[in-house]
């Protein structure tokens, strides 16, 4: 099993049948960081302007993105606060509180794909399933036999339902007659084209090859957190992990070889030589430098600074 899987018991639906909007997510830290029980109290409906289901999905979106999470608090209620991330990413001045950088939308598709509790059906997806197309029926039978596997009962509605949704995360809506609702409005994710429907066939299909605009600062920070999950006491890693291992970068970001090694190469001179490629016997792999010690969360938002912040 997955590292990243240990232990998880995965929740379905906190969605309530939206994807997030734009500005929901600031919206829900911003909010979150005022009154940490602010999603709990009547108050929420007039403090994030709009209904009660949409309340409960903000909340569930910013959790799912790991820009909330919750801390211990006094009775059933639990408080959320902002993430060390949502305070960098999103809180006052920081560095891009209305998502208008098309690399942090890459880096919450990141987050959605390695955060299991709310989003393992994104992982399933991106990380686990090693085709290039699919169907929805194909997908959903792969995903009931990937939940049985690891002892999770669930409903064939339910995982239905979780497919829809994450794959409306990624696909523009489709609007009959021209009208434009609730449901129709479009994820921000949807911007990445990862995912490709060709509705004459029912199929599905990565979008496998370069992204020209996933910065090097989140690849970097992806590998990084990949590094911190897989590794106990090494300090080297081979690029086939990289590329083809559930929860690698090359795995989430559906990158092809070339294009992997040509962002490896890349890290070393933008991480000052802390992240460098090295052959050995005919096998390549990357080394990250002693100077990086174990910090790796540390050392991975120093690269997303890098990024948001270039000198």
């Amino acid at each position: 099993m997955n590292s990243l899987e240990e232990n998880i018991r995965p929740t379905f639906g906190g969605h309530e049948k939206f994807v997030f909007r734009h500005g929901w997510l600031k919206k829900g830290v911003d909010a979150a960081k005022r009154e940490p029980l602010v999603f709990t109290k009547d108050e929420a409906l007039a403090e994030l302007g709009v209904g009660k289901n949409m309340v409960r999905s903000i909340r569930h979106w910013c959790l799912a993105t790991g820009m909330l999470q919750e801390i211990d608090g006094i009775g059933l209620a639990r408080p959320l606060q902002p993430t060390e991330m949502a305070e960098k990413l999103l809180v006052g001045k920081g560095w891009d509180p209305y998502l208008e950088d098309v690399g942090s939308l890459w880096l919450l598709h990141w987050q959605l794909t390695t955060r299991l509790a709310r989003g393992f059906v994104w992982h399933l997806l991106f990380s686990i399933y090693l085709e290039t197309e699919f169907t929805r029926p194909s997908m959903q039978k792969f995903v009931k036999n990937q939940l049985e596997q690891r002892g999770i009962k669930t409903t064939d509605g339910t995982i239905e339902r979780e497919i829809e949704f994450c794959l409306r995360t990624y696909i523009p809506a489709k609007t009959k007659l021209g009208v434009i609702s609730e449901e129709t409005l479009d994820c921000p994710l949807a911007e990445l084209d990862i995912v490709r429907f060709l509705p004459d066939d029912g199929v599905y299909r990565f979008n496998v090859g370069p992204k020209v605009s996933l910065p090097l600062g989140i690849f970097g920070y992806a590998l990084l957190m990949f590094f911190s999950r897989t590794v106990e006491n090494r300090r080297t890693i081979a690029i086939d992990e990289i590329i083809y291992q559930p929860g690698s970068p090359g795995q989430v970001f559906k990158l092809d070889e070339n294009t992997v090694v040509e962002y490896l190469e890349s890290l070393e001179n933008f991480s000052n030589g802390s992240i460098r490629m090295q052959e050995t016997a005919g096998l390549t792999q990357v080394y990250l430098s002693d100077a990086l010690g174990r910090d790796f969360q540390g050392q991975a938002m120093e690269l997303l600074r890098r990024h948001y912040e270039p000198r």
